[in-house]
């Protein structure tokens, strides 16, 4: 079973599928910590596994340190994107991490990490291995659907890492933020066409080409706009590209401009990413000058 966290865009409230809310707290709404401990224990916990009740939770005394992320990850319209994450969790020596009752695992939230405008976690609890009486080495996924609405535009950028681990029976758990910093980007595509095709030397090339990224609210991709690319040019025989000029995409994301043939070569625009969009080249098209 898997956890989603998403955020409602008008209101601002937090949606957590699968959200248990214990019956002790009927008429007393829990924290948003305790929510999504318990949103976590319902999407992880099993049959085997006592249902979890933050009616009463207490902190497990467990810290995180250690934790490591990819520094981007670049999310199209449909397809799942999965991250690996690593962290170092360290326990009194009365918690057994590979207990029946015990599960952890890592997250990533954007905004503050008492109200987080989205959290996104894995299909599946981390894997723990002990490397010594209080301390374990553990590894688990971050799982990003962005078919199923989990991500607005707005949240593309920086977000921050965090990690829980909780014990089912006692209904008791840690939950620690700040961990690390991933960025969540909508991911970008780049293309170009130069022609005519062949062209005689000294007449002019035109060189077109759009920039886009995914569109998470529509699924689809769309033009980015007033971004400056560079339009290169690779001699043919030579490996390396030289930058001729910097052109900004237009209102649609679209590129245009044009240069003078000199030499067989391939063309390519070049985009250097910002914070929410990934860096992006187009693949190099060959014009025959004659």
């Amino acid at each position: 079973m898997r956890i989603r966290a998403t955020v409602a865009a008008v209101t601002g409230a937090l949606a957590l599928s699968a959200l248990v809310v214990p019956a002790a707290q009927a008429d007393e709404a829990p924290t948003f910590r305790e929510s999504a401990a318990a949103a976590f224990a319902s999407a992880h916990g099993t049959s085997g596994k006592a249902a979890f009740s933050t009616s009463e939770a207490a902190d497990l005394g467990i810290t995180f340190s250690n934790f490591k992320i990819a520094p981007a990850i670049k999310v199209g319209t449909t397809n799942q994107v999965t991250t690996t994450v690593t962290y170092t969790l360290t326990h009194g020596g009365e918690i057994d991490v590979n207990a029946e009752d015990f599960d952890t695992g890592p997250y990533i939230y954007r905004g503050s990490f008492d109200t987080p405008d989205n959290m996104l976690f894995g299909v599946y609890a981390a894997t723990c291995t002990d490397t010594s009486a209080t301390t374990a080495s553990c590894k688990g996924d971050i799982d990003v659907f962005p078919a199923e609405g989990e991500l607005l535009n707005a949240h593309a950028g920086t977000w921050k890492g965090g990690a829980i681990a909780l014990n089912y029976t006692t209904g008791d758990y840690s939950d620690q933020g700040n961990l690390g910093t991933t960025r969540v980007q909508r991911y970008s595509k780049l293309t170009v066409n130069a022609s005519p095709e062949p062209v005689r030397k000294g007449k002019t090339i035109t060189v077109t080409g759009k920039l886009s990224r995914a569109n998470w609210e529509t699924g689809d991709y769309r033009g980015y706009t007033n971004q400056d690319v560079k339009l290169q040019f690779r001699k043919a025989g030579s490996s390396t590209y030289t930058t001729l000029k910097t052109i900004k995409s237009n209102s649609t994301g679209n590129l245009s401009t044009t240069v003078t043939a000199s030499s067989d070569g391939y063309f390519r625009y070049a985009f250097a990413g910002t914070t929410t969009t990934p860096a992006v080249n187009a693949k190099g098209d060959f014009v025959d000058v004659q």
